[in-house]
């Protein structure tokens, strides 16, 4: 092992996963920009075992609070206690290193849903299970005083999440500011329900049983609105990735909040459907000007195709996820004959 992975091994002795003297090896996976992630094979034992960094891979000097990896577990608990086939099994974890270990769950039937939607493997069904089982852990822990206390995590929210995404923005379009920033300040006073924070295509395997939820590193209680809406957020923006599956990708974007809606009864379904699309329009935004944009939107003209939609509903705002949605088919549709 080299000196960027020989921590990993007292780790996992610590963690009682290792005995001394056993054979480790430890094989990188790639994907995350917040972590070290390794796969881990030890005589009689495998797992996943990641470690949270204080900088991002990103180009941007984005820092965050490396003890983000002790929510991370605490979400996957409790989330694995509401949805059991839709979270790894934690194996072990050590909060002073900053190190954890799950089930490794193998690429040959949990394939990520990011590269499935790549391919044009695009079911609606998937979507349709995402919305459902979301939906569950935010239903199962709304109002819960024990959960809030445990996931009192302000601290790691706003610097990982709206600050990068929201905060950033406003700075790259002063005339949005007012409106970027009023979406910070809305989304961080809400309080109902356990919040995942990255609820994005990459973070999801299809596997057997249905999808699975990885890298709760943002985990938080606070809006639920804003995990519907990072997720639709990458169906939209999938649309540009490869365009000749727009539609299908709308198809999936509508099977998700479709089912995620009709299970809201923690507050007025309407309510939070209106928080969503607002929430949405910036979320779109910043990820072409953010501080971190995806990396296959690398066309001007795409671009500004995002930011002209963002744009009408951050100056307009909607109430409905379906208005959202309309808006940028129009867009997609009307300029059909450059997109590609």
């Amino acid at each position: 092992m080299d000196s960027d992975t020989d921590a990993f091994r007292p780790a996992l002795e610590r963690m009682g996963l290792v005995r001394p003297g056993d054979a480790l090896v430890l094989e990188p996976l790639t994907g995350g920009v917040s972590s070290d992630i390794f796969h881990a094979r030890w005589t009689g034992g495998e797992a996943c075992v990641k470690r949270a960094l204080p900088k991002l891979k990103v180009k941007a000097d984005w820092q965050a609070p490396v003890e983000r990896n002790r929510w991370e577990v605490e979400w996957m608990r409790v989330a694995g206690a509401v949805v059991p086939e839709g979270v790894p099994k934690v194996l072990g974890e050590d909060r002073e290193g900053g190190f954890f270990a799950m089930a490794f769950l193998d690429p040959a039937d949990h394939p990520v849903w990011k590269t499935q939607l790549r391919d044009g493997l695009i079911d609606p069904a998937v979507a349709r299970e995402v919305g459902r089982r979301l939906a569950r852990i935010h239903a199962a822990t709304a109002g819960d005083d024990s959960v809030a206390e445990r996931f009192a995590t302000d601290h790691i929210f706003f610097p990982i999440r709206l600050e990068p995404y929201l905060s950033a923005t406003a700075q790259a379009h002063p005339d949005l500011a007012g409106q970027l920033l009023a979406l910070v300040e809305v989304t961080g006073r809400t309080k109902r329900a356990l919040v995942h924070g990255d609820v994005s295509p990459k973070n999801i395997l299809v596997g057997p049983n249905g999808p699975v939820f990885l890298d709760a590193e943002c985990a938080w209680y606070g809006d639920p609105a804003f995990d519907l809406a990072f997720c639709l957020n990458h169906l939209m923006l999938k649309c540009l990735w490869r365009p000749q599956w727009w539609a299908r990708y709308l198809d999936s974007f509508s099977a998700l909040c479709g089912t995620y809606l009709t299970r809201v009864n923690w507050e007025p379904r309407e309510v939070l459907e209106a928080r969503v699309a607002r929430l949405l329009a910036g979320l779109f935004l910043a990820r072409v000007d953010g501080k971190s944009p995806v990396e296959y939107i690398t066309d001007d003209a795409q671009r500004d195709q995002v930011r002209r939609v963002a744009r009408q509903l951050l100056l307009a705002p909607v109430d409905t996820l379906t208005h959202v949605s309309q808006t940028w088919s129009q867009e997609l549709l009307r300029t059909a004959g450059s997109v590609g």
